[in-house]
């Protein structure tokens, strides 16, 4: 178990030219607003050093005053990854403008790592001019990476013909029930970083059998598996908790690893369930 305040051994990943994202981060979705700064304070005593967060997450006043807790004891603020993501009713080239100055103002930084489109909302057919609002901001110097959440393979299609700048990351619903295999390969022949939100599709892999069964193998929780699942399939990976004994478990995976044979049962495990929202319905 990582000691309290010592850096986890997450891994950094080249997302974009001389930009690093661990592997590891710290989802706030669903973190209420009140108890933003203590949690985000646990995650960071805890090692994280990637926060993820969204401005329809309606937190981050009390995410930057976690922030600003720990560069005031001393963090420095190139160890820390931060990602927000502009809304679907903020999607257009002025008011995505508008909706990042809101979000770094709540924040109390001058500069996040990663900024992204939280939706593709395909039916509006604003996000070809949102995210040129993002390439703009990535080349004023204002967000050091850009990309997407929720896209599927036609929708990354569309954003290619009309982008300057390839998403670095694409942000999805990923966990064994809904494994994307055709969408992840898109992701590596075009070089887009796969992020998995709902890791462990909302708390319902915790009863999968099979799941229990591998976990008991390996000596591990069900939970610390199905992480260690997703770092060993290459992406990143951002689990939420509300507690500070199960943000310390989902950072305590880099002391063991998979096997093989682990690794193809839980390959067989995709059902194409999904926890969340399908991104053709969101708009």
């Amino acid at each position: 178990m990582t000691a309290a305040g010592a850096p986890l051994p997450a891994p950094r990943i080249p997302i974009a030219p001389g930009v690093e994202m661990p592997q590891l981060g710290y989802g706030l979705y669903k973190v209420p607003a009140d108890d933003a700064e203590r949690l985000v304070g646990l995650a960071i005593d805890a090692g994280y050093r990637h926060l993820d967060g969204a401005a329809f997450y309606g937190n981050e006043p009390g995410v930057g005053r976690g922030i600003r807790n720990a560069l005031e004891a001393g963090l420095n603020r190139d160890e820390l990854f931060v990602t927000s993501k502009v809304w679907n009713t903020e999607q257009g080239y002025d008011r995505t403008l508008r909706s990042f100055d809101r979000t770094v103002d709540e924040l109390g930084l001058e500069q996040l790592d990663l900024f992204l489109i939280h939706w593709p909302c395909p039916a509006r057919g604003l996000f070809v001019e949102t995210y040129r609002a993002l390439e703009r901001l990535r080349s004023e110097g204002r967000v050091r990476a850009i990309g997407v959440s929720n896209f599927q393979i036609a929708h990354l299609r569309q954003l290619l013909d009309g982008a300057e700048t390839v998403p670095a990351v694409n942000q999805v619903e990923l966990h064994p029930w809904l494994q994307q295999r055709e969408l992840r390969e898109f992701h590596t022949e075009h070089g887009i970083t796969t992020e998995a939100w709902s890791p462990l599709a909302r708390g319902r892999l915790l009863d999968d059998p099979v799941l229990a069964g591998l976990a008991r193998d390996a000596g591990v929780s069900v939970a610390r598996l199905v992480i260690r699942w997703h770092l060993q399939t290459g992406g990143v990976v951002i689990p939420k908790a509300s507690s500070a004994s199960r943000i310390a478990e989902n950072g305590d995976v880099f002391d063991f690893e998979l096997d093989a044979s682990t690794m193809a049962a839980i390959a067989e495990l995709d059902r194409g369930f999904r926890s969340g929202s399908h991104p053709d319905e969101v708009n």
